[in-house]
């Protein structure tokens, strides 16, 4: 009906669509272009940031009846007066929950504030949360509301399932998991664009295809990597939620929430990627002890039962690798450029009389380039004991499974935040910091203090008490150290693993002696000449 309402024959902006992130928009725009393509003369502009104005000014200028975009672009235009909303007969909110949680609804509001009274606003959305019925009290006169309900919420054509993980091991069982299962592509979802590349890093230099696509990639490498994953050349994508929104690649056959989403409805649009076109699909989740609630959210929400898995043992990941290097080496016979090799082989042979069976097994460790193929089955890989009894209990039907009892083991709220005062130097206030590396990284204290004195220039002996646990540490550092310092320090990497370094929760500075000419600083005013932690001098 709005299609049919737009005068082709103005050259004035008459439709107004807002949506959360550009690459909806995108895709958007390309639907209302499809939908008018047999109205001659309607235009259709998508106005997002990362895009240059002069590109958007002149699609609009150009007589764009219909703009596309994102909340935070739309108001640059209507600010800079290169875009008008005078003729605009209605307005579409598009996914107006998601430009909720992405803090965009202020935006909208005065987007709409803006708009002429007289006009049509359509507002979509997964949810209804208080500030969202707000907008449609506020800027909607007499609307009709209208809700679909599916019988489930994800696909039946995808398996679903669930692994209790502890934070050190998600890299190692990510590549096991994908390792073992029979991927075509696939799509793992964290929640930070730094866990983007960090993840992405990790599966690469372990020889798997994988890129990152976060918020801070430009669009057209976006586009570039989207590509190869539709062609065949990519085999892994490591996402957030916003920079996947609009993406829609049909030979994904497995999605990983390596984070778990924040709410049910992410869940199900995450998972949505796979299972499409009638394909079948997979979708796992990593979940930690203190998320199992957000399990049992998700589950009452799509209303199917999420089925635990077992991580794959060294034995099952040896078993998937011998079965592929006897493939690949199958089909690499006959290969031009194998049969090149094949006189060299044979005068090697008869010359030294050697057996052809060991002359295949040496090559094959020279193309293994002194890295291992098989995974060490004698080396314990132990997953965090945990009990699912809160997660089970109260529920009718659910005691098919044995409740397991959980193993007692130290965790974050047993761990004492107060530091310890420097044997040497009691007078430097000291303070309590969190690092996210322990014993499951191969950290040792030598580690600790090596790569703090070398980052922050700090000497050894202002380094404090160290505790280190399964996938974390503790240590006791000067409080007061400059911010360029801390940043370093949070970047840094012990054991291929980064510090995420943070003051501990709860923790305060402390020490047992008055200030009195130390050497390096805590929480205090230093005097002109003073030397503070950190390479900084306080003068």
């Amino acid at each position: 009906p709005i299609l049919a309402r737009t005068d082709a024959a103005s050259r004035t902006p008459q439709v107004l669509v807002l949506a959360p992130t550009r690459e909806l928009a995108m895709q958007v725009a390309k639907a209302c272009e499809d939908y008018a393509k047999y109205t001659p003369g309607l235009k259709v502009a998508a106005v997002y940031g990362g895009q240059d104005y002069g590109t958007q000014i002149r699609a609009i200028r150009g007589g764009a009846q219909w703009i596309v975009g994102t909340p935070g672009r739309i108001m640059d235009h209507l600010k800079k007066g290169t875009l008008s909303l005078t003729d605009i007969k209605a307005v579409i909110l598009d996914e107006a929950d998601e430009m909720l949680r992405m803090g965009f609804i202020d935006d909208v509001d005065w987007i709409l504030g803006h708009a002429p009274k007289e006009r049509q606003v359509a507002l979509f959305s997964a949810t209804m949360p208080k500030q969202i019925k707000h907008i449609a009290s506020t800027h909607l006169n007499n609307p009709i509301e209208i809700k679909i309900e599916a019988k489930t919420a994800t696909a039946s054509t995808i398996e679903q399932r669930y692994w209790f993980v502890g934070g050190a091991h998600k890299n190692d069982a990510l590549l096991r998991i994908t390792e073992v299962e029979d991927c075509d592509a696939t799509m793992v979802f964290v929640r930070t664009k730094q866990a983007t590349e960090e993840v992405a890093d990790f599966m690469k230099a372990n020889g798997v295809k994988c890129e990152a696509l976060n918020g801070d990639i430009p669009q057209a490498q976006r586009e570039r990597v989207v590509d190869k994953l539709k062609k065949g050349t990519l085999d892994m994508i490591v996402a957030t939620d916003v920079a996947a929104r609009g993406l829609d690649v049909q030979r994904i056959s497995h999605v990983i929430n390596y984070d778990i989403p924040f709410d049910a409805e992410s869940y199900v649009h995450r998972i949505g990627r796979t299972g499409r076109a009638g394909r079948s699909g997979k979708a796992i989740m990593f979940v930690r002890g203190r998320e199992r609630r957000m399990l049992s959210t998700i589950e009452r929400t799509t209303r199917q039962r999420i089925e635990e898995m077992p991580l794959p043992t060294a034995k099952d990941v040896n078993a998937k690798r011998r079965e592929r290097f006897k493939a690949t080496v199958e089909a690499t016979i006959g290969n031009e450029q194998a049969v090149m090799f094949k006189e060299m082989i044979s005068e090697l042979v008869n010359d030294k009389e050697l057996d052809v069976v060991e002359v295949a097994s040496a090559l094959a460790h020279l193309a293994q380039n002194g890295i291992p193929l098989f995974l060490n089955e004698n080396e314990r890989f132990r997953p965090p004991q945990r009990e699912r009894t809160e997660r089970d209990g109260g529920r009718e039907g659910r005691g098919d499974r044995p409740q397991r009892e959980r193993a007692p083991r130290k965790d974050a709220s047993e761990v004492s935040t107060k530091a310890m005062p420097l044997k040497d130097s009691p007078d430097v206030d000291m303070i309590r910091f969190r690092m996210e590396v322990g014993y499951q990284d191969g950290v040792k204290p030598g580690n600790i203090v090596g790569a703090i004195a070398n980052e922050a220039d700090l000497e050894s002996k202002f380094i404090g008490h160290i505790e280190i646990f399964d996938d974390f540490s503790m240590v006791d550092l000067p409080d007061g150290m400059p911010e360029t310092v801390m940043s370093k320090l949070k970047a840094t990497r012990i054991c291929g693993q980064p510090l995420h370094l943070q003051v501990a929760d709860g923790a305060k500075p402390v020490n047992r002696k008055p200030p009195s000419g130390r050497p390096a600083g805590g929480n205090r005013r230093p005097s002109n000449g003073d030397r503070r932690p950190g390479g900084r001098s306080g003068g």
